[in-house]
């Protein structure tokens, strides 16, 4: 059974099953229908981080541009340019066994592409979520749906998994950015 989550909360992944290594986290949003008219182009990304939240190198982020870290750790497995359909939007697979041992934190954000030019934000999408699932078992572990409007925000951190000693654990995050994509790199210690 799925554990739901709320905005801040943190839980268990691996310590209550054990393992588990391959997961699949999906991303799933909708655009609401009075958006203006442009088509909306939504982005999941990886950023696998050390201690001090930044990046070791500049592949250390995972997304449309670098879908597979070089140790096979993370995956990303797609664009959806239009967010259309039942289910997962998007989706990054990550396999904790290959995780590199500086890696401690892998945070998951979604940004809008274009935001400011198609003057789009975050209040303008809905029924966003991040879910957790086992890949061997295609059980979904945990899920934390974004209640929030996020009116300004063109980027979220959606969550997180950490390392927490030999485990790891999901922290369901949902901070919101503006700047989009730039400004997340930024934060992460890449130069956007």
């Amino acid at each position: 059974m799925s554990v739901n989550l709320s905005k801040g909360q943190k839980i268990d992944l691996t310590k209550g099953n054990p393992g588990l290594t391959k997961v699949l986290v999906g991303l799933g949003w909708d655009v609401n229908k009075y958006d203006g008219g442009a088509d909306f182009d939504l982005d999941a990304a990886a950023f696998m981080l050390k201690d001090d939240g930044k990046v070791a190198k500049d592949t250390d982020f995972v997304f449309y541009n670098n879908t597979k870290h070089e140790s096979g750790a993370v995956e990303y497995m797609g664009d959806n340019r239009t967010g259309a359909g039942e289910g997962d939007d998007e989706q990054i697979k990550i396999d904790l066994s290959k995780m590199p041992t500086g890696v401690t934190k892998i945070d998951f954000t979604v940004t809008i592409d274009q935001a400011e030019e198609r003057r789009q934000n975050f209040g303008q999408v809905n029924n966003a979520y991040i879910r957790v699932v086992d890949e061997g078992l295609g059980k979904e572990l945990i899920r934390y749906d974004l209640g929030e409007d996020y009116s300004l925000e063109t980027a979220i951190v959606v969550g997180e998994l950490y390392r927490h000693g030999s485990e790891w654990k999901f922290n369901a995050i949902g901070s919101g950015f503006g700047g989009g994509l730039a400004a997340l790199c930024r934060n992460f210690g890449i130069d956007a």
